[in-house]
């Protein structure tokens, strides 16, 4: 297989990811990203040594987003040759599509052709916000493992225990995990490497959830006796953390590195292309789900 070629399509309302993520494959215009709309993008990006800490595998070659100056500037910005008419113009011209937007709301509008193509699609962060929604999309894949989608946290360096670091806290019992912004877009972001740390979780026995102000918590015990607190904390400066609590110890986990967690998702999901295999179950994505439809209807 030659270079893999991508599409993007975006963009959604206080989301860059259009702009980081194509940047990773292709480098990018320092001037033209400055304008991008997020500051911290061209931040993290000038701290990278391009095309060295680019993927090598492949690269965006076209881009679609509602409006077109806005495609155009994210071409430009990120070096991506064709600004496609509409997003369904891809299709034939690309070997699998980033669909960067987190307003889950739109997915399936935007991935049901290209799983119907049978073109692979990695698809922003949450899937959907209900369970039902989320099978609908996955429902429609032609082969298993040609929709990708999770939060790049999962990947994130800050969120993995060593063994060592595991014996020292022992099973665990409890994580705190909190996370600025909304439950909608970003509850997810502390779920998934949740769910990940505790693998002999169990099953749901009990969710509890309530909201004040722009906050929202969620208390979720398993039934080995493990228990989560989750909360998205609105206006609140608060770390993207994790507190990890087991018998023996604990350890607070907190993120700082996006580019190192972007990469390695986006180079997960490349590898999914060229071995046209399976990365991350289904069930998974639907237990990541069925979490923030709880966090968000109880």
């Amino acid at each position: 297989m030659g270079p893999i070629r991508l599409g993007v399509i975006g963009l959604s309302p206080g989301n860059g990811h259009p702009y980081s993520w194509s940047a990773i494959f292709n480098g990018y215009d320092p001037v033209a990203m400055e304008e991008c709309g997020f500051p911290v993008i061209p931040r993290y990006l000038e701290k990278q040594q391009f095309p060295g800490d680019a993927i090598a595998e492949a690269s965006v070659t076209h881009v679609w987003a509602q409006d077109k100056k806005i495609a155009s500037h994210i071409a430009r910005a990120a070096l991506i040759e064709t600004v496609a008419e509409h997003y369904t113009d891809m299709i034939g011209r690309v070997d699998g599509v980033l669909l960067a937007r987190d307003d889950a709301e739109t997915h399936y509008e935007f991935a049901a052709p290209f799983l119907e193509a049978g073109i692979p699609i990695y698809v922003d962060k949450p899937l959907a916000l209900t369970v039902s929604e989320a099978r609908r999309l996955l429902d429609r894949q032609q082969y298993p493992g040609q929709l990708f989608s999770c939060s790049a946290l999962r990947y994130a360096k800050e969120f993995q225990l060593s063994a060592t670091e595991l014996a020292q806290i022992g099973r665990l019992r409890h994580i705190h995990a909190t996370v600025p912004k909304d439950w909608d877009k970003y509850a997810v972001h502390v779920i998934e490497p949740l769910l990940l740390l505790a693998k002999e979780r169990g099953v749901v026995e009990r969710i509890q959830a309530w909201r004040e102000g722009d906050s929202t918590t969620m208390a979720v015990t398993y039934s080995t006796g493990f228990q989560a607190l989750i909360s998205t904390l609105g206006s609140s400066q608060a770390p993207l953390a994790l507190r990890v609590i087991g018998e023996l110890g604990w350890k607070d986990m907190i993120f700082k590195d996006s580019y190192f967690a972007f990469k390695a998702t986006l180079f997960e999901f490349v590898q999914g292309i060229i071995h046209r295999d399976e990365r991350i179950h289904p069930d998974f994505m639907l237990e990541v789900v069925n979490l923030i439809e709880a966090g968000r209807t109880l």
